[in-house]
Order: structure tokens, then sequence, then C-alpha cells
């Protein structure tokens, strides 16, 4: 069994989602688990690009920027400031 180099790069991406799941889980401060949520979501579109789905890939994309969004906007609603 021979593997290319997207083969490669789609197992290097998928160890990438492994890794930002976990830190996901790990991560105390919203903000930055927004942030890895935003990068997790980016690496699976990229996924499903290499997969030949480019309409999952844009659905993808399109949920996670507006999820992304609306995790911001309620981490700062909530979060108190200190003045």
């Amino acid at each position: 069994m021979s593997f290319t180099t997207v083969d490669y790069g789609t197992m290097v991406m998928l160890l990438i989602l492994v890794v930002a799941s976990l830190a996901m889980y790990f991560i105390k401060d919203l903000l930055h688990a927004v942030i890895v949520y935003g990068a997790y979501t980016l690496i699976m579109a990229l996924v499903w690009l290499q997969m030949n789905t480019p309409d999952i890939a844009i659905t993808e994309a399109a949920a996670g920027i507006a999820m992304t969004v609306l995790m911001m906007v309620a981490i700062y609603r909530t979060s108190r400031r200190e003045e």
C-alpha cells in the first residue's frame, strides 16, 4: 500500500483535528476554546475539500463561522468586565 502526498496531508489534518478536539476539552478559558474551535472548523472544511465534497466544505465553513461569531458574542455579553 503506497500513500500519496495528498494522503499524508489528510492524515496530518486529521491529527490536527484530534489535537484541537482534546484542546477544546481541556482549555479553561472560553475565548481560547472558541478560537481553537474556529481552527477546528477551518481544518475540517479543508478535509472535506480533500475528499472532493465542496458542498459539505462550504456548509461546514458557513456553520463554523456562524457558531464562532455567536459564541464570541455570548462570551462578551456574559463575561464580567472589571473596571
